[in-house]
């Protein structure tokens, strides 16, 4: 009784979630601003409403404040005349000191403070979309109190912030270097965030979250390019990316985001998106696995003396 109640639950959650990310979609169209769009909040949608992330939904209040406050941080770095690059830099160190000063480690903040960059977001719609969307994500939250029975505060390992910092320098330098124009995908990024944290990380879930990522960016930028409808597009991004999930059998809410990114960044670049996707995931999460590996050595050494 209880599992057909917890399925009845699960299914609504998702019809719940995909008709307010498609209810996003819709008023950019209508309203013609591709700027409302925000992909992370998909990701935020599901994994709030639907796999009810312990970690982000522990502090409602963070839901609208954190990334409310890196988007206003990002869009004014964005106006700063400076190069793409230093914008980037600029953006992720000022996130990561606002995060500490607030002690949370919501990572979709990461992606909603760096999507007007990447995007070249100018227009005051984004940031009033983005107060909006994760206000009603944070209401929904307290109002069917999703938050129950979770401790307020947990510790927090601030280092990660650090060792992230490094790891995503060394690829936008990288990047840099040889002229490789896709190096943030927000995203990415925001998944590198959360596995950096994670107490066990093997090269098995690697696999898997790049696999997936990757699937995502293609089947996001086919149906971008087949399907003349945006709306029509998220619903079958929405569907496909359900059933990808669940073939694969792994939680990643970015990748209800990825779909989206073609809506949101340069044309020049979307073509590039799959490709791009692959070549990220590849160096970022073997890094991440080399870093993991390392420190896991070292735990064991320590629990040895």
């Amino acid at each position: 009784m209880d599992s057909a109640v917890s399925k009845k639950v699960t299914i609504l959650s998702y019809i719940i979630s995909f008709t307010f990310i498609i209810a996003m979609i819709t008023a950019s169209v209508m309203l013609k601003d591709p700027e409302i769009i925000l992909p992370e909040v998909a990701a935020m949608a599901i994994a709030m409403w639907v796999y009810r992330e312990a970690g982000w939904i522990r502090q409602p209040p963070k839901i609208f404040l954190a990334p409310s406050i890196t988007a206003a941080i990002g869009f004014v770095v964005n106006q700063l005349h400076i190069t793409y690059i230093g914008k980037v830099s600029l953006t992720l160190i000022l996130m990561m000191l606002f995060l500490r000063i607030i002690q949370s480690n919501l990572g979709p903040s990461i992606a909603t403070g760096l999507l007007p960059v990447v995007t070249n977001a100018n227009e005051w719609s984004f940031i009033i979309s983005v107060f909006i969307f994760t206000f009603i994500l944070m209401l929904g939250v307290l109002v069917f109190k999703l938050n129950k029975g979770l401790e307020k505060k947990v510790k927090i390992q601030y280092k990660y912030m650090l060792v992230f910092l490094v790891l995503i320098f060394m690829w936008i330098g990288l990047c840099g270097l040889v002229g490789y124009q896709l190096a943030v995908i927000p995203p990415i990024l925001v998944v590198v965030f959360e596995s950096l944290q994670k107490p066990m990380y093997n090269g098995k879930m690697a696999f898997k979250q790049g696999l997936v990522l990757t699937i995502s960016a293609t089947v996001g930028t086919m149906l971008y390019f087949a399907i003349d409808s945006w709306i029509l597009v998220t619903l079958f991004d929405m569907i496909l990316m359900l059933i990808l999930l669940r073939i694969v059998g792994i939680r990643i809410p970015a990748v209800y985001a990825f779909p989206l990114l073609p809506f949101v960044f340069p044309d020049d670049i979307v073509a590039m998106l799959p490709l791009g996707s692959l070549i990220t995931c590849v160096f970022l999460f073997v890094l991440v696995l080399m870093y993991k590996k390392l420190e896991m050595k070292r735990r064991g050494k320590v629990m040895q003396m």
